[in-house]
């Protein structure tokens, strides 16, 4: 701790000049050659100032444009307003953790709270504010990052126990010019599990006059007994809006000009992250020539490599209509136009998960941040497709993107991943192929009955049944064939039915066979399948006619054939 102290205290060119001022003394030892380079050495400081300037005039825009206070901090309502209100109360924990995804402002929130709480005010006697002066010595220093009470530490290049000892044993100091000695620890689930057990009894019980501030991007990392000795802050995405009109502040200020649709694109490109859109802006405004015309979409489309999300809709569209020729071309062209196949099968993925929250919330399409061109296409497409179609699409597509990342030819697996979709998107669904088979399997039984009885009546023979008929209903009664089977076997069906009757009295055995309430219900609607499948193949016969004739003996059935002949 205390060479980063001693560091931080030293001006700019203090090395330099004492080095020369070493060396000149001691120059009079040394050679002509030696002398005149000491000299050169000597008057380097007096070009410092031009070189330093130099370099430093051009500041990308993710440094230039870095909050300084609570107010400049975009997105992060919650995390300002209990700060604000901590401050204002003094309330102030002895740590804090910030977490969140790269670029939400983990890092300048840190700076932003150090500054709070060491401001002097413009007087010199303020005291801390959640709104720092920013002309007072501890603010300035704070910002250019050489404040001696204010330390940084990169816990990716610092993860052992030694590097927290460093900072355990610097803490019982006081501060050297400011209220508050402040440590922030960035990235601060790379530690060790042993510097984080170091860590510990320090950071519940620290001196009054340390505070630390931890961010990191992997909060699940980061122990338990840390995070309960935290206030632990959720740094979340920046909304496409908010981006949209930050950026537009900023070029504004630098005096670009960008249509809505250009900063929309570089919006959704960032991803909630305020950093990775700044660059991505600072790229477009570089690449064009500042002033000279308005930036459109085309403009950020080519230069990110992102497909026209219009195209990326028409896409969709030809490969779930089944047009294949269609579809390829309209791929072979985003690719020509330099689109990443990869990109473009995101973008498919992305309008498919759109798409299905229209169909799941009807007033996601209302939404502000989408645009009029999406707002109309989704509309038209989501009325067209069913939720089956929309999930089996979005497996295809997850899937798909893995094949693209390992294909030698990212293009080639993409244009089979659309003949893929294309194909499939004529498929029915399972509850429809069902559906169909059921279906025709009952039209090929209706024919099959209609063909019988077209034959039947064709024929003149209406004395004899079909053939899939076992008795009609002018037969049934006395002079059916069953009940002439009956009358000349009664005395042998009265033997049976006795002794039918006294082998069951006897071993209280049921009848097996089911009786014809059982299979069918009251409208006379067969229950059982297999019932049904009978009836079907008997049609005007009942399930009792059927049953006696199966069980006439072969003796009897053929007496019963003689007499009918």
């Amino acid at each position: 701790m205390g060479d980063w102290a001693g560091q931080a205290s030293r001006q700019p060119g203090q090395v330099r000049k004492e080095a020369a001022v070493t060396s000149f003394c001691l120059g009079r030892f040394q050679s002509p050659t030696l002398l005149f380079l000491e000299f050169l050495v000597r008057l380097g400081p007096m070009n410092e100032n031009a070189s330093t300037k130099t370099d430093s005039s051009y500041e990308v825009f993710a440094r230039k444009y870095r909050p300084t206070t609570f107010a400049d901090l975009i997105g992060q309502d919650v995390l300002v307003r209990t700060l604000t209100n901590s401050i204002n109360s003094k309330r102030l924990a002895q740590a804090y953790i910030l977490t969140g995804v790269r670029g939400v402002g983990k890092t300048s929130t840190a700076r932003i709270v150090a500054r709070a709480l060491n401001c002097s005010g413009a007087k010199g006697d303020g005291g801390p504010t959640p709104k720092p002066c920013g002309i007072c010595e501890n603010c300035i220093a704070i910002s250019e990052d050489r404040h001696v009470d204010v330390i940084e530490m990169d816990a990716a290049s610092r993860t052992g126990v030694d590097d927290i000892r460093e900072v355990i044993d610097g803490v019982r100091y006081r501060p050297t010019v400011s209220r508050f000695k402040i440590y922030i620890i960035d990235e601060v689930h790379m530690l060790s599990r042993h510097a984080f057990n170091a860590l510990l009894k320090t950071l519940e019980e620290p001196p009054e006059h340390v505070k630390f501030i931890f961010a990191t991007t992997e909060i699940r990392k980061v122990p338990v007994t840390v995070l309960s000795r935290c206030q632990r802050f959720d740094l979340k995405r920046v909304e496409i809006q908010t981006l949209k009109s930050h950026f537009a502040f900023i070029a504004n200020a630098e005096g670009a000009r960008f249509s809505d649709g250009a900063l929309h694109l570089i919006a959704r490109a960032s991803e909630g992250s305020v950093r990775d859109g700044l660059s991505l802006l600072d790229q477009v405004i570089s690449n064009s020539n500042l002033g000279a015309k308005e930036i459109v979409d085309d403009d950020v489309r080519s230069l990110l490599g992102l497909a026209d999300r219009s195209r990326g809709f028409s896409l969709l569209e030809a490969t779930m209509r089944g047009d294949v020729s269609s579809a390829l071309e309209i791929l072979s062209k985003l690719y020509s136009e330099g689109s990443d196949p990869l990109a473009i099968l995101e973008d498919l993925l992305d309008i498919t998960h759109w798409l299905t929250r229209i169909k799941v919330v009807p007033s996601t399409i209302q939404s502000l941040e989408v645009p009029e061109m999406e707002r109309s296409k989704g509309a038209e497409l989501e009325s067209q497709l069913t939720m089956a179609t929309l999930a089996r699409f979005w497996q295809m597509l997850l899937k798909g993107l893995n094949e693209v990342r390992e294909a030698p030819s990212q293009i080639q697996a993409a244009e089979m991943i659309i003949v893929r979709l294309a194909y499939t998107a004529e498929l029915p669904t399972p509850e429809e192929a069902i559906r169909k088979i059921d279906e025709y399997s009952n039209h090929n039984v209706t024919e099959v009955l209609n063909k019988d009885s077209q034959e039947a009546s064709s024929s003149g023979q209406n004395e004899e049944l079909p053939a899939r008929s076992l008795i009609s209903p002018e037969e049934r009664g006395k002079n059916s064939p069953v009940a002439q089977v009956d009358a000349n076997n009664g005395s042998n069906s009265a033997v049976n039915a006795s002794q039918s009757d006294a082998t069951s009295q006897d071993f209280n055995i049921s009848n097996p066979v089911p009786r014809q309430s059982d299979v069918i219900d009251q409208k006379g609607v067969a229950k059982h399948p297999l019932v049904r499948a009978v009836l079907k193949t008997f049609p005007g016969s009942t399930i009792e006619e059927v049953r006696t004739v199966s069980s006439v003996p072969p003796q009897l059935e053929t007496d019963t054939d003689t007499t009918l002949d």
